[in-house]
């Protein structure tokens, strides 16, 4: 064999690594010697609680540090004490250390800078590049021009250098009110970026800050204050959403004069959107108040807090972030897709397990009066790994009544008079009839069984079409079963005419059930598969040791269909 077909054989056999556009540009950046290294962060506003897109930022940011073998910090950008609570930054905390972004002893917060941006702010007015305003909010809307006309001049921008650092001194001391003076970056009112006609890098706001108490009555703006951040914290790539294109320029300019060295890099990718779900905070906030959820944590929701009390993992969300991809484009994906990912994640994790969600009873007539058996049950029949169970078995059944027709339609396998079925690894039971109450309801099915046929096999070869699932009455555990759909009707769009949120009315049912007794010790965020009902996560806030709440994670059918690799 030649030496060119080996070399053409390996070539074939070596895996191609597709990289995004990020990648390549920190590939680029580091064979040019820009940087020697790769630090990159996470700065959320603590205004509220993240939700699903925010998570994509978390899990690209951090994957970056580390594919890089790099840095990532975890940094709170808590510029607006107007709407920050420390119970945001809690839940913000805790939803990063979930998804696995590891910040060791990297946290900081943007008011660690509040001193250098003060100083920052000095040096920019002593270089003639920044001055103290007395224009109102709505006068500078007017000076500031549109898209096709540029902004006019403040009256006060020749204001002298030591005029300036005496009015903003009076600005930090205290003397003047809220929106009374602001300080400008001084750069070109006539720019065709509109973020680029002297923007406000700090107002006053007599505020009291969670973190810096009443130390500050003068706050910087996030346009200022985040490029500071990052150069203070030495970030080389500070990966931000796509919105904050226009923000670039300004980005740079800060970093330019106030001089540091090796500044970062602001690269922008496309936001993560997830159709008919609300991300609104304020919609959110709404939903709240008003008791439609009860909480930012609510598993109708698709904050992360919501969908960690739902049941889905760390790594189904990582899934469906890469499956997302990175991109400049803006799309939306499907709810569908983040199912199919949770999915995925858990058909080989978790046990399955027997529950009856509208229960009704089945008595087998010939079984021994008094008798209890002890069926030996696979967890899962993918994974052997997770062993087996002792499943009760007796005289009283409770099955799910769609499993009970008097008189069904033609394919109909399961239980009706006259009809053979098996019960799930148990016997083969044929239906002899059923009992009504006064209203006509169906209250008990009655069968009898075959003793020959346990495991759910004949010994004389006669075949059954239907199987179905079952709990003992004499041991199953009553529990509350919570059905969740969409929040939105998904037929009538997010939003109605006047812009209120289109609300599914069935977006949460609730059931009384009976589950195996194993699931007796199951603890918050504990999961299974309930067979033929879908996976369900034991609720951490109201469920208890005596009155189990399972939240149904996802059902067991799926319309999404993973696309094909080229």
């Amino acid at each position: 064999m030649s030496d060119e077909k080996i070399i053409l054989e390996t070539a074939e056999e070596k895996e191609v690594v597709s990289k995004n556009f990020i990648e390549n540009a920190i590939d680029k950046d580091l064979a040019e010697g820009v940087y020697d290294r790769v630090h990159t962060r996470f700065p959320p506003e603590p205004n509220g609680y993240l939700h699903i897109g925010h998570a994509k930022s978390i899990l690209l940011n951090y994957g970056l540090a580390k594919q890089y073998g790099g840095k990532f910090n975890m940094r709170f950008d808590d510029t607006n004490p107007t709407k920050e609570k420390t119970e945001f930054v809690e839940s913000i905390k805790a939803d990063v250390n979930w998804l696995g972004a590891d910040y060791e002893d990297r946290l900081f917060f943007a008011s660690d800078y509040f001193d250098k941006m003060y100083e920052g702010a000095i040096k920019l007015i002593k270089k003639g590049k920044a001055y103290v305003s007395d224009l109102t909010a709505e006068q500078m809307r007017e000076y500031r021009g549109t898209l096709t006309e540029p902004g006019k001049n403040d009256p006060n921008r020749d204001r002298s250098i030591e005029e300036n650092l005496a009015l903003f001194e009076d600005m930090k001391n205290g003397k003047f009110a809220d929106g009374e003076k602001t300080l400008r970056a001084k750069i070109d009112m006539a720019s065709p970026n509109i973020n680029m006609r002297d923007p406000i890098i700090y107002r006053v706001a007599h505020m009291t800050h969670h973190n810096t108490g009443d130390k500050w009555c003068i706050y910087p703006m996030y346009d200022y204050a985040h490029p500071i951040e990052d150069a203070e914290e030495g970030i080389t790539h500070s990966i931000c959403t796509l919105e904050f294109e226009d923000h670039r320029p300004l980005y740079d300019w800060v970093v330019r004069e106030l001089e540091y060295e090796n500044p970062p890099r602001q690269i922008e990718f496309a936001k993560m959107y997830l159709t008919n779900v609300v991300t609104g905070k304020r919609y959110i906030k709404k939903l709240v108040e008003d008791g439609i959820v009860d909480g930012w944590d609510d598993p109708r929701l698709v904050s992360i807090a919501a969908l960690r009390r739902r049941g889905f993992t760390p790594e189904s969300i990582k899934m469906f972030v890469d499956l997302c991809g990175v991109s400049k484009a803006n799309s939306s994906a499907e709810y569908s897709m983040l199912e199919y990912c949770i999915r995925e994640d858990l058909k080989v994790k978790k046990p399955r397990v027997m529950a009856i969600l509208d229960p009704v009873k089945l008595v087998i007539d010939n079984y021994p009066e008094g008798q209890t058996e002890e069926l030996e049950v696979a967890n899962n029949l993918e994974n052997e790994a997770l062993g087996s169970r002792k499943v009760p078995f007796g005289k009283v059944l409770y099955i799910d009544r769609e499993d009970f027709m008097e008189e069904p339609p033609k394919k109909y396998f399961r239980m009706f008079p006259g009809n053979e079925v098996r019960l799930m690894h148990a016997y083969f039971v044929k239906c002899t009839g059923c009992v009504k109450d006064e209203n006509g309801n169906v209250v008990e099915v009655h069968c009898t069984y075959d003793p020959a046929s346990k495991g759910g096999n004949s010994p004389d070869g006669r075949k059954v079409k239907g199987t179905i699932h079952w709990v003992n009455a004499d041991t199953a555990l009553e529990a509350e079963a919570r059905l969740y759909e969409n929040i939105i009707d998904e037929e009538k769009g997010v939003y109605n005419e006047d812009g209120s949120l289109n609300l599914n009315p069935n977006s949460l049912v609730v059931k009384k059930c009976y589950v195996e007794p194993s699931l007796k010790d199951a603890k918050a965020y504990d999961s299974f598969q309930f067979v033929r009902q879908g996976f369900f996560c034991v609720d951490c806030k109201d469920s208890k040791e005596d009155a189990l709440v399972f939240n149904r994670i996802v059902s067991l059918k799926s319309s999404f269909v993973l696309p094909k690799k080229d």
